[in-house]
């Protein structure tokens, strides 16, 4: 499923290539990224590794707070805290994060997400605080208006 305006679309970064995950989800506030499950992506018991669980949720967020709708206008923002609450096995064999922007300011954003299996199982919740890198030559820009 794919929900994200092909001029906002960017290539893979490395982990992103190596994981497997693709952004499929983007708009103001909200971001989803996707994954199909692969074996390289198991820990010892044959589940996906917790750490798999936590990076699509960081993506998803990170990603949540930064959007511009201008493609040339890049943002970033860095994970200051994430908390993840692991809730059950996937039952399908596909990984959807969805992540939402819920508040914050100039400098730092918090935001919330989920990840769910292709057959509706949530499998994890999460919250984070963020903040955001200074744009390069320029001052630190919020996707956000706060002068009002």
């Amino acid at each position: 499923m794919t929900d994200l305006r092909p001029d906002l679309q960017e290539p893979a970064y490395a982990l992103q290539a190596h994981l497997g995950f693709d952004l499929t989800g983007w708009r103001q506030d909200w971001a989803r990224v996707e994954m199909p499950l692969g074996a390289h992506l198991m820990n010892r018991q044959g589940l996906p590794h917790g750490g798999v669980h936590a990076t699509l949720l960081d993506t998803a967020m990170g990603y949540a707070g930064c959007y511009t709708g201008d493609p040339a206008v890049r943002q970033m923002a860095l994970t200051l805290s994430l908390t993840v609450n692991f809730l059950a096995r996937p039952a399908g064999q596909h990984l959807i994060a969805e992540g939402q922007r819920t508040g914050g300011g100039r400098s730092t954003y918090f935001a919330e997400g989920h990840l769910r299996d292709e057959t509706g199982v949530v499998l994890a919740r999460t919250s984070g605080v963020f903040r955001y890198r200074p744009v390069q030559d320029g001052p630190l820009q919020s996707p956000v208006d706060n002068s009002a």
